[in-house]
């Protein structure tokens, strides 16, 4: 259903850096906080709340303890649950009752008394299911449109003339309707897309170990490469190889947790080899 849940628990205070990631809608537990985004203005956490792709690395406070049910909506999932333009709710929180209604308050009080992570999903799978049922079907041409763009992150350090000549070609579409679902599913134009493809690619790799002579190659210079790796982590490269927060860790050493599991395949070697 292009969904991944994920589950987070600490005892105490926390203070952290998100990286630029898929839309989430998450349930809080426990504990509360305040979270600062891209252009400086900070939001008060809610019980539930959904967040739009981000744009950028954003900053969070929360009061432990602290317990976290969340799910990952990649680009299907985000339509059919959501609905709304991921540039619309992007750097923002959205309280989920706005989106899912009043039951969505009793859900998170059952949530609250479960333990693992196979309970809570269980759990919300029949809100889901009606979600699906009553959600309008993906159109065809956008369902193109996502295997094209997970085609044309896979090619390397692609040029946007690439994705919109392709996109022409398979789907007739010009670029101001290919600039438009971008924005619609990835909260922002090729060009930025493009640029969270490589940035959260050389993170990985180099959180990996790879060297940064060869990370390097698709940014103009070093500082380049640095300057966006920051953008988009809140990590510089020697960051992430020392003292890097363990759940940002776990996205990088797993390519299955890739910011965008829709647009490039957990088979694609990011490496660009």
């Amino acid at each position: 259903m292009s969904i991944a849940f994920t589950s987070r628990t600490y005892t105490q205070c926390i203070e952290g850096v998100e990286r630029v990631d898929l839309g989430q809608w998450r349930f809080l537990l426990h504990g509360s906080g305040h979270v600062t985004f891209p252009d400086g203005h900070r939001e008060a956490t809610m019980p539930v709340m959904v967040t739009g792709p981000g744009t950028a690395h954003w900053t969070y406070r929360i009061e432990g303890p602290f317990r976290c049910f969340g799910m990952s909506l990649r680009g299907i999932g985000w339509r059919t649950l959501i609905g709304r333009p991921a540039d619309q709710v992007a750097d923002r929180l959205v309280d989920a009752a706005e989106i899912f209604g009043p039951e969505i308050h009793a859900l998170h009080a059952e949530l609250c008394r479960l333990e693992t992570l196979e309970e809570m999903a269980a759990a919300v799978e029949p809100l889901l299911m009606r979600r699906l049922d009553a959600a309008r079907r993906v159109p065809t041409a956008h369902i193109a449109f996502l295997r094209i763009v997970r085609e044309w992150a896979a090619s390397g350090d692609p040029t946007i003339d690439a994705l919109y000549d392709a996109m022409q070609v398979e789907t007739g579409m010009g670029q101001r309707q290919v600039q438009r679902l971008c924005k619609e599913y990835f909260a922002g134009p090729p060009n930025h897309l493009r640029r969270k493809f490589r940035a959260i690619g050389a993170a990985m790799r180099i959180h990996q170990g790879a060297p940064l002579a060869e990370v390097m190659v698709p940014f103009a210079d070093q500082s380049h490469m640095i300057n966006e790796i920051k953008h988009f982590t809140g990590h510089t490269p020697g960051s992430l190889r020392d003292a890097i927060d363990p759940v940002l860790a776990a996205t990088l050493e797993n390519e299955k947790f890739h910011f965008l599991p829709d647009v490039i395949p957990e088979t694609v070697d990011l490496s660009g080899r």
